[in-house]
C-alpha cells in the first residue's frame, strides 16, 4: 500500500461520515481500513431477529444526506445498511476503503513525527494523523458463569447469531433484557418450544411509537424542506428528554408515569408486573422503547426468570435457587465490553507512552476526541460523547467537524501535529464528571454499561447535544501543543 497522510480505522457511521467531510474539504489522501468485508459497523455485525433502531431513522441519519423514503419511523437493519451503503456509493468513498483489514497496533514515532500502524495480516501504514472510528458497540460481553463451556446445544451471543441454529421448537434460553433482547425476544417467543429469560434488572421500557411512511407520506417528504422540517421536529422532542438526564433527576417523573402506565396496560398478571418493575430511576440504563416485549413475556411458553444463574451444564442452566432450567440453545443479550472497546488496541504514543497506562485511572479525553500524549490521534465516539437521548449520529458530525478544524489547524500553522495539553485535558474532564455525578447515571441506583469498572461513567455526555454541538465548532489553539 502507498502511504497515505490520514488513516481512518472502521467503516460505520463514524468512519464513513469522517470520509466523506474529508473529501469536501478538500482532503483526498487518505484511507479507511475496515476489518470485515463490507461498510455498516454495528448494523453490518448485528443480524439477530428483529434488530432495527431505535431513534427515529430521519433523525437517525446524516444531516447532510437525508433520507425520504425511509420504510418505518424506525429503520430496520437493512434499511440502515443500504443507507450506508448507498452514502459510500454516492460520496465516491469506494476507492479509499481497504477491506479485511483489522488494525492491531499503532506506535507513534517521536523522530519521524508519524504513525506507525500495523494489520493483522502484517501490513504496515505510516500516516502522519489516525482517526479512529472503530465505535464502542462491537466486542461482546459474555457473563462469568461457572460451566458456560460446558453446554452442549448452540450458544451464541446477538452480536454473533447463528443463524445456521433453527431455534424453531427448541427450548432457548435468553441471558440478559437489554436493548437487544427486547427486539429479538418478540421474534423468537412464537417459535419456540419454551423461552426462559434470565432477567438481572428489570429494564424501563417506553411504547415505541413505530409506524410504516406510506407510499404519499414518502412523496411528502421529498418535497424541499419536508424531511428537513420533520428531522427538526424530532430533534427537538427528543432534546426535550436531556431535561431530566442532564439538569434534574426529579424530572423524569413525567417518563416514570409513562413506562408505568405502558407497564400495567400490557402486563396484566401482577407478580409478572411486579418482576418487571424496575427499582431505579429512570434513565439510569438505557430505556428500551418497544411495544411487543411485554406481551412476548406474558405468552404461556414464555418464563421470567429473576434469580441469579450460578451454573450452565450440558442441557441446562441452574438458578441461585437450585431450579434447574432445561435449555437446547442459549443466546447471550448480554450487550458489549463497552469501555474496553479501545483499549483492547495496542496504542502507543510519545516516548513510548501506552494508551492504557495513559487511561490506568479510567478512560478519558478532550471533548471525547484528543488524549495527551498521543498527537494527530482523533477519536470518533471516545470517552463520554454517548447519548441516553438523542441520536450520536449528530454527535459524529460535531467530531468529524472538530477534527478537520484541527487538520485546518495543522495546515495553517505547517505544525507536524498537534498533541491536546495535559491541563486543559484534566480540566475538562473535571468539569464534566463534576456535573455528571449527581446526575441520573451515576446517582440513580443501578448498575449499567455506561460505568466502567470502578463504578464511572465514562460512555455518557453530560448535557444537551447541542452544547456538544457550540463546544466544538472551533479549536482553540491554546488547548494544544504544536509539534513542528
Amino acid at each position: 500500500m502507498s502511504e497515505p497522510g490520514i488513516v481512518i480505522v472502521g467503516s460505520g457511521f463514524a468512519g464513513i461520515c469522517m470520509g466523506i467531510k474529508l473529501k469536501q474539504a478538500g482532503y483526498h489522501d487518505f484511507v479507511i481500513l475496515e476489518k470485515a468485508a463490507e461498510p455498516g459497523g454495528t448494523w453490518r455485525d448485528n443480524t439477530y431477529p428483529g434488530c432495527s433502531c431505535d431513534v427515529p431513522s430521519h433523525m437517525y441519519s446524516y444531516s447532510f444526506e437525508l433520507n425520504p423514503g425511509w420504510s418505518r419511523m424506525f429503520a430496520p437493519r437493512r434499511e440502515i445498511q443500504d443507507y450506508l451503503r448507498a452514502c459510500v456509493a454516492k460520496y465516491g468513498l469506494t476507492p479509499h476503503i481497504r477491506y479485511g483489514r483489522h488494525v492491531v497496533a499503532l506506535e507513534y514515532d517521536d523522530t519521524a513525527r508519524t504513525w506507525t500502524l500495523t494489520t493483522q495480516n502484517g501490513d504496515t501504514l505510516r500516516p502522519k494523523a489516525v482517526i479512529s472510528a472503530i465505535g464502542a458497540l462491537h466486542i461482546p460481553k459474555f457473563p462469568e458463569i461457572a460451566g458456560r463451556e460446558s453446554f452442549a446445544g448452540p450458544a451464541f451471543h446477538t452480536a454473533e447469531w447463528d443463524h445456521s441454529a433453527d431455534l424453531t421448537g427448541k427450548r432457548v434460553a435468553v441471558i440478559g433484557t437489554g436493548a437487544s433482547a427486547a427486539q429479538f425476544v418478540p421474534r423468537l417467543a412464537p417459535k419456540a418450544r419454551h423461552l426462559t429469560v434470565f432477567q438481572r434488572t428489570a429494564p424501563w421500557l417506553h411504547p415505541k411509537p413505530d409506524f410504516a411512511f406510506s407510499p404519499a407520506a414518502r412523496r411528502l417528504l421529498r418535497l424541499p424542506g419536508t424531511a428537513r422540517a420533520l428531522r427538526g421536529a424530532i430533534y427537538g422532542a427528543l432534546e426535550s428528554r436531556a431535561l431530566g438526564f442532564a439538569v434534574d433527576p426529579r424530572l423524569m417523573k413525567a417518563h416514570e408515569r409513562l413506562a408505568l402506565r405502558h407497564l400495567r396496560a400490557q402486563v396484566p398478571d401482577p407478580d409478572l408486573r411486579r418482576a418487571l418493575t424496575p427499582d431505579y430511576v429512570i434513565g439510569c440504563k438505557r430505556v428500551i422503547i418497544s411495544s411487543d416485549y411485554y406481551p412476548a413475556l406474558t405468552r404461556e411458553n414464555v418464563s421470567l426468570v429473576t434469580d441469579g444463574i450460578t451454573e450452565i451444564r450440558e442441557r441446562s442452566l441452574v438458578d441461585a435457587t437450585g431450579a434447574e432450567h432445561e435449555a437446547d440453545a442459549i443466546v447471550y443479550g448480554t450487550g458489549f465490553r463497552v469501555t474496553e472497546a479501545l483499549t483492547d488496541l495496542r496504542i502507543s504514543g510519545r516516548d513510548g507512552l501506552k494508551l492504557q497506562d495513559a487511561w490506568r485511572d479510567g478512560v478519558e479525553a478532550y471533548h471525547g476526541i484528543a488524549t495527551a500524549g498521543f498527537p494527530n490521534l482523533f477519536f470518533l465516539l471516545g470517552p463520554n460523547t454517548g447519548l441516553g437521548h438523542n441520536s450520536v449520529v449528530f454527535m459524529i458530525e460535531s467530531q468529524v467537524h472538530y477534527i478537520i478544524e484541527c487538520l485546518r489547524l495543522l495546515s495553517r500553522t505547517q505544525a507536524r501535529a498537534v498533541d491536546v495539553r495535559p491541563g486543559a485535558q484534566r480540566a475538562f474532564n473535571e468539569r464534566l464528571h463534576a456535573r455528571l455525578d449527581p446526575l441520573v447515571w451515576n446517582a440513580g441506583g443501578c448498575r449499567s454499561w455506561y460505568l466502567d469498572e470502578h463504578g464511572v461513567n465514562r460512555t455518557i455526555w453530560p448535557g444537551f447535544s447541542f452544547e456538544y454541538w457550540a463546544r466544538t465548532r472551533r479549536v482553540k489553539p491554546g488547548a494544544y501543543e504544536l509539534i513542528y
